[in-house]
């Protein structure tokens, strides 16, 4: 038997990836934050068998992923032909609600590519760079590439970003990154814990016929150019600018998808309204994003840690579901348990 197990981050993208190319490659270049403290933790024992899958969430089978998984690694075997003498069961839990506009599909492919590319270590004795274990984790999600490196990844070819790949995501070069933006955190403040009602993967299949889907394209790929520069130059101002407007972007274009939709609640917008109201009144550079879903998620240097838990508990806390939410600090995520 041969066992592994790791501990992979959610993201929350700057700049968002919505759409689709060929097989779950992005129509644009993104970048996300890595939220160090929100993860998804996976084991993974491997014994004689026929190459089938048996997943665990939380200790209870469930077999709604048995598909998922089972399709990952059958996508393995062409590289990988030892999973074909092994049957796996997969033990997974996250820290945060699965389904709610939190990227658990980012972090548990994330988990799942990473024990993979292990029990590949252990039994054929090859080493998997991280880019192709990056590009594994992708199959199963596509912002799953993003969450194996941090404080930043980026996922996408785009000529401002060395080594970029449509393929599999790459770190962020730290060196270029302004003190600024060195020490942040995220506080995601649960709006609705529940499934959503269009999945991502029906939301990405939506833009193939959307009538700004190439305007939206080319406005998240000259974002990303910007969005270097901010980050190089240490600009909270336009950092805020641009990362609030790529949030809107996102949800705009699920209201003009056809069939439309929504995913933001009443609940959500109270949040953003108050976060602008503080912002304008108080100065401090809060930053609002939203992923596909509900839960709104401000972003702020760690500095102002006491004076935005004190903003969320006085004013914002009645708004979440169960008055639940989430705090990440940014940074690097991936750890491995079985060592």
């Amino acid at each position: 038997m041969y066992v592994s197990a790791f501990r992979c981050p959610s993201n929350i993208a700057l700049v968002k990836y919505w759409g689709k190319k060929g097989l779950q490659l992005p129509a644009n270049a993104s970048i996300s934050f890595t939220l160090r403290d929100l993860y998804t933790e996976t084991s993974i024992e491997s014994t004689s068998g026929s190459g089938m899958a048996e997943v665990y969430v939380e200790g209870q089978r469930n077999q709604a992923f048995d598909a998922k998984v089972q399709a990952f690694f059958d996508r393995q075997q062409a590289t990988m032909p030892w999973i074909r003498g092994f049957n796996f069961r997969v033990d997974t839990r996250n820290n945060f609600p699965h389904s709610s506009g939190i990227a658990s599909s980012a972090s548990g492919m994330g988990a799942l590519a990473l024990c993979t590319a292990d029990l590949h270590r252990q039994i054929s004795g090859e080493t998997i760079p991280m880019e192709s274990v990056s590009s594994m984790a992708r199959l199963g999600s596509g912002s799953a590439c993003r969450s194996l490196f941090g404080p930043l990844g980026v996922w996408g070819e785009h000529p401002d970003y060395p080594g970029s790949s449509d393929t599999y995501a790459v770190a962020y070069p730290e060196a270029k990154l302004h003190t600024e933006f060195r020490n942040w955190e995220d506080a995601v403040l649960i709006v609705e814990s529940g499934r959503k009602a269009v999945s991502s993967s029906a939301g990405h299949k939506l833009l193939d016929a959307h009538p700004y889907a190439a305007a939206r394209y080319a406005t998240a790929n000259e974002n990303m150019h910007r969005l270097r520069k901010i980050l190089s130059a240490g600009d909270i101002h336009a950092f805020t600018a641009l990362v609030e407007s790529e949030a809107l972007q996102l949800h705009a274009m699920m209201m003009c998808s056809m069939p439309y939709y929504l995913l933001m609640k009443p609940a959500s917008l109270e949040i953003i309204n108050r976060v602008w109201l503080f912002r304008e009144q108080s100065g401090l550079p809060l930053v609002i994003t939203l992923d596909a879903g509900a839960n709104v998620h401000v972003l702020y240097p760690a500095q102002y840690r006491s004076q935005v838990h004190d903003l969320i508990n006085n004013s914002l806390v009645s708004f979440c579901e169960n008055g639940v939410y989430l705090c990440s600090s940014i940074g690097e995520g991936v750890l491995q348990l079985n060592q």
